[in-house]
């Protein structure tokens, strides 16, 4: 079988993506298991390869994902232009050759040209410089593939953490956390873990918002009147949540490791314990999305740019997961083809329906066979 595709973007030139990208792909062992696609400039990485010092890294230049060279690096030249590579440093240049590199990745990943995509971090506030409309990577491929709704969801084993709100400030947070909300990533969350995470019938927990799960109320009520409901709804639709529980607990008692799946309530209660047990082989994961995206669990490192001390374990562990999800979901839609099937003619009948004029009988017939 074709070795699975996987497009990588290099992030901000002035951070640490391609040090990592490129201590991550010298390895040969992962151009055996799959063919990595980078999406940026063979200028940069020459630059970025000096700093590396891997004489052997080799790469073959492509115009396009499409057609790609088997058992090597595969880069595609997003640009032509001289770079002004300022190490470090937080600038527009930086958040512009990202965003090309994002663009032109995402654009293959919609055409079908690559398998999965495994991104390389950004600054925002370069990217926002840059003209950037988005928070980051998750919102950005959320609205670019069109989805509802996606889950920002972070990986290492058999410790998942997914966040019901992402990158907002702390004072929004209660307002935003609503029952849909709660109820919508958890049904994302029950499915990726069914679909992408092959476990037939995951357990969730879900961490309370308050300090001490409100106390009874007397720090909070969003637990009895959010949370609860939103755990009853999920009961209903046959997902086994449970909480809220309070998370300091919750994480103190080891109680995370009887679950398949965390759903934490904002940025830094999910995040916290979770780069605190699993920092440098975390990974994160857009979870609900129709297309496969990872990346790696810290930041552009501009403190330590240039200076061949970045740690490439998590940028590896995100290629990893996303093969091993691409597998996964691959099995899944194999195994259940006949009832999605089923389903797929389903809803196709019941369109057909829908749009039916109670008075011509005859045009549904004919609406339906051509559906």
């Amino acid at each position: 079988m074709e070795k699975i595709k996987i497009g990588i973007t290099i992030g901000d030139v002035n951070g640490i993506g391609l040090e990592v990208i490129l201590k991550t792909l010298e390895d040969e062992r992962i151009t055996s298991l799959c063919t990595p696609v980078v999406y940026g400039s063979s200028k940069v990485m020459a630059y970025h390869r000096n700093i590396v010092q891997t004489e052997s890294f080799q790469y073959k230049n492509i115009r396009s994902a499409e057609r790609v060279f088997d058992g090597t690096v595969n880069v595609v030249n997003c640009w032509q232009d001289s770079v002004n590579i300022q190490l470090g440093r937080i600038n527009e240049e930086g958040g512009s050759y990202a965003m090309k590199s994002l663009h032109a990745a995402a654009y293959e990943l919609q055409s079908g040209y690559i398998d999965a995509l495994v991104t390389a971090p950004i600054h925002k506030k370069a990217m926002q410089m840059a003209g950037f409309e988005y928070p980051g990577h998750t919102e950005f491929l959320t609205s670019k593939f069109k989805a509802e709704e996606s889950l920002m969801f972070m990986v290492n084993d058999d410790l998942r953490v997914g966040l019901a709100t992402n990158h907002l400030p702390v004072a929004r947070v209660s307002e935003s956390v609503t029952e849909d909300v709660i109820c919508k990533k958890l049904m994302i969350m029950n499915e990726t873990l069914k679909k992408d995470f092959g476990i037939d019938k995951p357990k969730i927990a879900v961490l309370a918002l308050n300090p001490h799960a409100g106390d009874g109320g007397l720090i909070g009520e969003e637990e009895s009147t959010v949370i609860q409901p939103a755990l009853k709804t999920a009961e209903q639709l046959g997902i086994f949540a449970f909480g809220p529980y309070s998370a300091d607990g919750f994480f103190g008692s080891r109680k995370y490791k009887q679950f398949d799946g965390i759903l934490a309530m904002y940025h830094d209660q999910g995040l916290v314990p979770f780069k605190a047990l699993s920092f440098g082989a975390g990974v994160n994961y857009t979870a609900g999305l129709p297309v496969i995206r990872t990346s790696p669990d810290h930041g552009t490192g501009h403190d330590i740019a240039g200076q061949n001390v970045a740690d490439p374990s998590s940028f590896r562990s995100a290629i990893f997961l996303a093969m091993d999800i691409v597998k996964n979901r691959r099995n899944y839609f194999d195994m259940h083809k006949d009832s999605l099937d089923k389903n797929k003619i389903l809803k196709m009948e019941q369109t057909a329906e829908d749009v039916t004029d109670p008075d011509e009988p005859d045009a549904s017939t004919d609406r339906g066979d051509n559906e």
